[in-house]
């Protein structure tokens, strides 16, 4: 296929949609690093293998995953004309991100609670890295936030129409993809102690 052809628009939509696939892998290589940086520290004599995930985790984790369904769905809305339905559900996507990054601080606390800090007397080379990778992937759902309320605000003023939906899409797309880097992170805690 000749990626010179066909209209403008659709040439700034492959743009775009490649941009944000480059953007995913090199952020999937950020975090494989740094999961394998963990991987490596887990030898040393101070790495706390007993550590239990916090139960707020857990409740993020439920709510990330149906947070991924009702953007799917909402894409699939928009892309039918049912508007109301997709601002509904666009509107129940962000707020359960805001839910998921509330629980995700909670477990911080939780982590608090125990005795570990960030940093500190009270801190581990293990609570250290949970901290680091949890909060690296607490801000790109900031981000995908941040794109839900821009993909809200279009819709509302009915941009999304005559199957232009390309800002929905890279919105979903997005968030899909800090979706399953969460339960990435999730069952790599889970298991890898």
């Amino acid at each position: 296929m000749d990626l010179t052809q066909g209209s403008e628009e659709k040439k700034i939509a492959r743009a775009k949609k490649n941009m944000l696939w480059f953007g995913i892998i090199s952020l999937t290589m950020s975090f494989a690093g740094l999961t394998s940086a963990y991987v490596v520290s887990k030898e040393r004599p101070d790495w706390i293998s007993s550590f239990e995930i916090p139960q707020a985790f857990y409740t993020s984790l439920f709510l990330i995953i149906i947070s991924s369904i009702t953007i799917h769905f909402a894409l699939r809305a928009i892309k039918k004309q049912q508007n109301k339905r997709g601002m509904l559900l666009l509107a129940a996507t962000f707020l359960l991100g805001t839910l998921f990054v509330f629980f995700q601080f909670k477990g911080f606390a939780e982590i608090i609670q125990k005795g570990y800090n960030f940093t500190g007397p009270t801190s581990s080379i293990t609570t250290s890295f949970i901290y680091l990778v949890v909060l690296l992937h607490v801000a790109h759902v900031f981000v995908g936030l941040i794109s839900l309320l821009v993909v809200i605000y279009n819709h509302y003023k009915q941009k999304y129409k005559n199957g232009k939906t390309l800002g929905v899409e890279l919105a979903a797309t997005f968030w899909h993809f800090v979706d399953i880097v969460w339960i990435y992170l999730f069952l790599f805690l889970y298991f890898v102690k």
